[in-house]
């Protein structure tokens, strides 16, 4: 068997239920008392699919009849905190012939309306926590026929018209049967929206598990042959791993490194406490379950663990981390001070470090060990990964400098809803299309890339160009120094001036801050002012929220 092709390729739905079959009492999921294996996962999704397709949900208009920025299928929101459902919602939308969109539950009525409209949205299934913010738009969301409430302790009782998810799970094969799922078929996420208003990006399902969730093992350049070749994978059991999944499963890190798991048979532990990221949970989980990967995104996640296991190895009452093998890093940058205090308590983990968006998925990745530790931000290219020049028009050679990070291949079809910006951010070079999502980078001589950072967040200070996540590199180098966040502000003097939002975890004077700034900047990128707020505003993945550090620094 081969690969299947574009139109007839992998689908997510397939993937999980050709896994199913081959390890179905393999566990799947964790999270507090419940315990769910593959064959138990797989037969919800069957069921919540048949309530979409019974809906009458699904596809209708095939993807050779669109453009790139065009869904031909129906969108299903998730609107949920890291749950069993939210894994079950996810591929049941994917064989019901839908989309699932995710939904950032920490948004304020303003930004889940404008989302629910951008994505139109026929059918939610969200926690019953959400359901004051669900009632409060319905009304304004004619499309928005199917709600699917999932019970979570909250106690809210169920909207009028919304069905139970226990009762989903209850809907048999529909009388007419269920769809055939493509690889064509779309997968979407929603970006951020920490610089701007969030963006859908679609790509085929074939495309983003090939390039992103595991459809390619890793250290292969070539994607597996066939379905049985992943059931093969699977039952073989050499790359099972238990994974503890801090991140929200709203976040594409989230989902890629989800399927990655999945793909080789092994389980999701979910944390029990939803509400915040518990140090304390997290650390015990591992013992207790054995975990061997622990995904962080950037300091906001790894801090407050590598501190509660300094804390307790000080007490002499260390976690049991003996199974721990790698931490796992991405989407944010992970300090090197903080990396170098990771190696200091765990001296035997690997430290993986990936780079991606949601317009390229995994793009670049490098491991640092104890003793190690490599440059800050620099990167093994792999062949489908380049830099392009500032007018995208031919890809830079090693040692010539600074330009955009772009990638081939496997990318997405364009922006939902958006022609133009699907153009500008997925050209034609040379006659191959790139995806090119506005992040700057230099190759250096020896073909290696280092990651500057986004541009929508470069601060241009009079005539220079100052990358805001290098500075908050350096600065988290001071001790006092627990978080910070870098953003422009409008000067009369230089333009736009470097602002840091920082929040202290002792007082340091603002010399003491640019002394230690100073052994790694050039002086003109220096902060020229410190703000000090008791803490740092991050997406629930930990991303920095530009828009908010903005707003602090021009107030």
């Amino acid at each position: 068997m081969t690969t299947p092709g574009p139109g007839e390729g992998y689908t997510l739905s397939g993937v999980f239920t050709t896994i199913a079959s081959a390890v179905p009492d393999n566990v799947v999921m964790v999270q507090g008392e419940r315990r769910q294996t593959y064959a138990q996962t797989d037969a919800h999704i069957d069921a919540v699919a048949h309530f979409l397709v019974e809906r009458g949900l699904g596809c209708h208009t095939e993807r050779h009849d669109l453009e790139g920025h065009e869904s031909g299928q129906d969108h299903v929101g998730l609107y949920l905190r890291n749950c069993p459902e939210y894994l079950e919602g996810m591929v049941a939308a994917f064989r019901a012939r839908t989309v699932p969109v995710n939904i950032n539950y920490r948004y304020v009525t303003e930004e889940l309306r404008y989302l629910l409209h951008d994505s139109g949205v026929k059918a939610l299934i969200y926690g019953a926590e959400f359901a004051g913010e669900v009632a409060a738009l319905r009304d304004e969301l004619p499309a928005l026929t199917t709600l699917i409430q999932v019970p979570d302790g909250s106690g809210n009782a169920l909207l009028p018209g919304a069905v139970e998810y226990g009762d989903v799970l209850q809907t048999p094969c529909p009388p007419q049967g269920m769809p055939t799922p493509q690889g064509e078929d779309a997968y979407v996420l929603y970006t951020g929206g920490t610089t701007g208003m969030p963006k859908g990006v679609l790509w085929r399902q074939h495309d983003i598990y090939v390039s992103s969730m595991g459809g390619t093992p890793f250290g292969a350049t070539e994607p597996f042959a066939s379905y049985e070749a992943i059931a093969e994978h699977a039952r073989s059991g050499g790359s099972k791993v238990t994974l503890l999944m801090t991140p929200p499963m709203m976040h594409g890190a989230a989902q890629w490194s989800g399927f990655h798991i999945m793909t080789g048979g092994g389980t999701l532990v979910l944390l029990a406490n939803t509400q915040r990221l518990d140090p304390v949970e997290a650390l015990t989980l591992i013992g207790k379950e054995g975990v061997v990967s622990l995904p962080v995104v950037g300091d906001a996640i790894a801090l407050p663990i590598i501190e509660e296991v300094e804390r307790a190895q000080a007490a002499g009452q260390p976690y049991d981390l003996s199974s721990l093998a790698s931490v796992n890093n991405g989407s944010a940058a992970l300090t090197p001070a903080v990396k170098s205090r990771i190696f200091k308590a765990l001296p035997n983990v690997i430290v993986l470090d990936v780079v991606g968006a949601s317009e390229t998925g995994m793009q670049m990745s490098s491991f640092a060990f104890n003793g190690a530790e490599g440059d800050a931000a620099t990167f093994a290219a792999q062949p489908d990964t380049a830099v392009v020049d500032d007018g995208f028009t031919r890809l830079l050679e090693p040692g010539e400098g600074g330009g955009w990070l772009a990638r081939k291949q496997t990318v997405p079809m364009g922006y939902l809803g958006d022609p133009e910006k699907t153009a500008r951010t997925f050209p034609l070079i040379d006659g191959v299309r790139w995806a090119i999502p506005g992040d700057r980078a230099e190759i250096l001589d020896d073909g290696r890339i280092v990651l500057l950072g986004r541009d929508s967040v470069t601060i241009n200070t009079g005539g220079e160009k100052v990358f805001v996540e290098e500075v908050e590199r350096a600065l988290i180098h001071h001790p006092a120094v627990r978080d910070a966040i870098v953003v422009g502000r409008p000067s009369t003097r230089w333009g736009s001036e470097v602002v840091a939002v920082v929040a202290l975890d002792e007082d340091a004077s603002d010399e003491s801050l640019l002394a230690e700034a100073a052994k790694h900047l050039a002086r003109y990128k220096l902060p020229k002012e410190f703000i000090r707020v008791p803490a740092v505003v991050r997406s629930p993945s930990g991303k920095a929220d530009y828009r908010w550090a903005k707003s602090v620094a021009t107030s």
